[in-house]
């Protein structure tokens, strides 16, 4: 007999195929499907979720064969991980399956707000092009500030290179490994950069990190991206700043509260948005799909597991 798995997030139907190989696979990417599958389908022993979806501790403890969780990206954030440890599951993430992904998101991110690329496509395509000539800001050789110098966090660094910024980094940590200037606070990150990009994970530790004195500090002449969660930015300073000038723009691909994005958000000027898609690319999905197969036969056949939590 096949094992049991549950798909809760959504996956192309190359990717379902390819679980299909080996496991009998209940697909359930919305919350009602999910939520009748866990008792509809009792034999479950593992789910295939996201970071930001996860899962809450009744809903595991109601899947009473569950002996694993895996995660489609790094961020394991909204797992409920005592529960995970209580019943001693497996967790394993997909770590690095879409770093480079991401940091190519990011770059296109930067060089779009700081050129306002879809602002002068608008524009043009509504018969403006002389009015919308003016001069833009460069990434070239200015300053760059990464909170949170990861695998995702160092391609970026790699990238911006190319383009002679100056790197510095925020993390818990200062790291031992590079030479980028290392920011104790990140306040000190926002007050010394051109440019933030976040790619830090959620969770309690980070929410609301960065707040009105933090975009104070980023300043008028100060660009923000976030590839990393929605909930590290508070909304609503965020929405303020950017509707009073005092920050030049910002770029994200999360935001709190996803799907749903608030009107005054959408309506603030110099804001570009995307739906949580820099770590979506045919290369980095393949990946993805491959190393949750692998993680998935690895733990039914007693071999080894690659990126686990616990």
């Amino acid at each position: 007999m096949k094992p049991e798995i549950i798909v809760r997030v959504q996956f192309p139907s190359s990717g379902l195929e390819l679980f299909e190989k080996d496991f009998v696979v209940h697909y359930t990417p919305s919350p009602e499907e999910f939520d009748k599958a866990i008792d509809a389908f009792p034999n479950t022993r593992a789910l295939v979720t996201n970071g930001s979806i996860g899962v809450t501790g009744v809903q595991l403890r109601r899947m009473k064969k569950i002996e694993m969780v895996v995660t489609q990206g790094v961020g394991h954030e909204n797992v409920d991980m005592a529960t995970v440890k209580e019943l001693g599951l497996v967790l394993t993430t997909g770590k690095g399956t879409n770093a480079f992904s991401v940091a190519d998101h990011a770059m296109a991110l930067l060089l779009a707000i700081a050129r306002n690329i879809v602002w002068a496509d608008k524009r043009v395509r509504e018969g403006a092009w002389l009015q919308s000539r003016g001069p833009r800001a460069l990434a070239w050789k200015k300053r760059l500030g990464i909170m949170g110098l990861g695998e995702i966090g160092l391609q970026i660094a790699e990238r911006a290179a190319g383009f002679g910024m100056t790197i510095s980094y925020h993390n818990r940590n200062k790291r031992d490994d590079v030479d980028f200037a290392y920011k104790a606070t990140p306040l000190e990150l926002a007050r010394d950069n051109d440019y933030i990009i976040i790619v830090m994970p959620g969770g309690p530790d980070t929410r609301g990190l960065v707040g009105r004195e933090f975009l104070d500090a980023l300043g008028p002449q100060g660009y923000l991206i976030n590839l990393g969660r929605g909930t590290i930015v508070d909304t609503g300073e965020l929405i303020s700043a950017l509707h009073e000038k005092r920050i030049a723009g910002a770029a994200i691909d999360v935001v709190a509260g996803e799907p749903a994005v608030s009107p005054e958000l959408l309506d603030a000027p110099n804001l570009i948005i995307t739906p949580h898609m820099a770590g979506r690319s045919p290369e980095s999905v393949s990946v993805a799909m491959k190393r949750i197969s692998d993680n998935l036969k690895a733990h039914f056949e007693g071999g080894e597991l690659v990126s686990r939590v616990a």
